[in-house]
């Protein structure tokens, strides 16, 4: 709370700990950039680069609507830069990292994921895997919110031509 002279006082929102919220989102931040870049090593130093970022601004970012959103966009961003600075090409020749240790492993489905156009890929992970909402997603990825949409629509379609299954629409997506 804040009170200038003569002022009403002002209450601030507060938000977690960057302690707390470090330890329960930086393994979920590692696990979808890997998922994300196929490289273990970019997406763990892209993650900590992101989160050493969250902290130096942390009063700033605590109180967004989605501080991990914006840590997500921040690890995106910075995993970009890594492979643009001339290792692009070979890792995407080397794609072949292993996979991240997933709560429930379904190799076939992960295989499935992996081969997805990259904008689908990076929608799938931020959704499923990191748990972001579809108006969080379309921020990270910066699109609108229906290109989010239409963007897991495809991939779902596509994830189940790859596995020999049927697709259900109703209330698939999360808000």
């Amino acid at each position: 709370m804040t009170m200038a002279m003569g002022a009403e006082p002002v209450l601030r929102r507060v938000g977690p700990s960057f302690e707390d919220w470090y330890r329960s989102e930086y393994q979920n931040i590692v696990r979808s950039l890997v998922l994300i870049t196929g490289n273990a090593e970019v997406a763990v130093e892209a993650a900590s680069e992101a989160c050493a970022r969250a902290l130096e601004r942390w009063e700033r970012v605590s109180v967004m609507a989605s501080p991990s959103g914006w840590t997500y966009t921040v690890g995106l961003n910075v995993a970009r830069r890594a492979l643009r600075r001339g290792r692009f090409e070979a890792l995407l020749l080397r794609r072949e990292a292993a996979p991240p240790p997933l709560r429930n492993p379904a190799p076939e489905l992960w295989e499935a994921v992996r081969r997805l156009p990259r904008q689908q890929r990076v929608a799938v992970v931020l959704h499923y895997v990191a748990d972001l909402s579809q108006k969080d997603v379309a921020s990270v990825m910066g699109v609108a919110e229906g290109t989010v949409a239409a963007t897991l629509h495809s991939a779902r379609k596509r994830l189940a031509d790859a596995l020999g299954r049927t697709v259900e629409t109703k209330g698939v997506g999360r808000e």
